[in-house]
């Protein structure tokens, strides 16, 4: 070993004080974390999405003063096919600790520099009526949207994400980077047409979101023959085996083609991962994304003009290993992400 920078190193690292970084940025990021030389102990205290400060309701409405970001539970699965469960998908995603704070390829801490809060679960006057509490979260997303503050939502089944395009896309239709096994185009079944299946074929007839600026990514499995609706509409499909042989970046750049500069939502399945990465949801589809494919995807969007996004589907009881929780809690973190860097572009975009 070279001797005089073996030398070098124990003068600058040997005696260095508790907590110092040297390097600037990481320095920055370091200031975040450390208090006195200590960082907060990731398995005590109140579990929060991402560990952000909580910010709990006033009445029935959410305490939004003064935010620009909010973490939002929506733990309601009246719309599932299959094995129902994702209703505690918010608090399993809570549980996960030690989720950022700095993102190493997009080199963001992203809860520094912006006000962002937990703000609890979305109210919801009945645990039996979809409908019903489908027009809550509407409201609810009404006045985060009219506050100004950008919401990212943790679900949940998929039928969530409509009533969410509601608020957004009203007056203004969205574009949707829609990362998932099934295309959730379906039509009405024994009755409903609110259930997981069909969110963005109603997103459309509403108004609210624009086909031809939707993408969706990872889908597979036996049910092609159900998603007619988003062939006829425009929408661009990708499957699985796509992205295996596109590979990310590629995937990536189609998805910042078709979204455009225009404002748009990130909708994310956790079942658009194979079962060998999260196993815990409703409907496993097998010859899935890993997990590293699915967020090299979303990093490749950084810098466009993203309003909101969720991510849906984590049925936590079928999963003892809580590696879904893990995998949906750190695709939250990176949709974060994203909802920073976007800031200039949803400025320029007028949102």
């Amino acid at each position: 070993m070279d001797q005089d920078k073996l030398r070098a190193l124990r003068e600058k690292y040997g005696s260095a004080p508790e907590g110092t970084i040297f390097d600037p940025d990481f320095a920055e990021v370091g200031k975040q974390i450390f208090r006195g030389g200590r960082r907060l102990w990731p398995f005590a205290g109140v579990s929060t999405f991402l560990d952000a400060p909580y910010r709990p309701m006033k009445g029935d409405d959410p305490d939004l003063d003064g935010l620009d970001y909010a973490l939002i539970g929506v733990p309601m699965d009246l719309g599932v096919t299959n094995r129902a469960g994702s209703r505690l998908g918010p608090r399993a995603v809570r549980a996960i600790e030690r989720i950022g704070p700095y993102e190493h390829m997009l080199k963001i801490a992203p809860l520094a520099g912006c006000a962002v809060a937990d703000v609890g679960d979305v109210a919801m006057q009945s645990r039996y009526d979809l409908a019903g509490c489908h027009a809550d979260i509407e409201a609810y997303f009404d006045k985060v949207r009219g506050a100004g503050v950008v919401p990212l939502a943790i679900g949940g089944d998929h039928s969530i994400s409509l009533p969410i395009l509601k608020a957004l896309g009203r007056g203004r239709p969205l574009g949707l980077v829609h990362i998932d096994a099934h295309c959730d185009t379906s039509g009405p079944y024994e009755g409903a047409k609110f259930h997981h299946g069909g969110p963005f074929r109603q997103a459309v007839l509403e108004g609210v979101l624009d086909p031809e600026r939707t993408i969706q990514i990872g889908i597979r499995g036996a049910a092609e023959y159900l998603w007619e609706f988003s062939y006829e509409s425009g929408m661009t499909v990708l499957h699985a085996e796509d992205v295996l042989n596109l590979g990310p970046a590629a995937v990536a750049e189609k998805a910042r083609a078709v979204v455009g500069d225009q404002p748009f939502y990130v909708s994310f399945d956790v079942d658009s991962l194979d079962p060998a990465y999260a196993p815990g949801t409703g409907t496993p589809e097998i010859g899935g994304m890993t997990s590293l494919e699915a967020m090299e995807i979303l990093r490749g969007l950084a810098g466009l003009p993203m309003v909101g996004g969720d991510v849906v589907e984590v049925a936590p009881q079928y999963d003892a290993t809580s590696n879904t929780a893990h995998a949906a809690a750190q695709i939250l973190f990176t949709i974060f992400c994203l909802a920073r860097l976007a800031e200039p572009a949803r400025k320029a975009a007028g949102w």
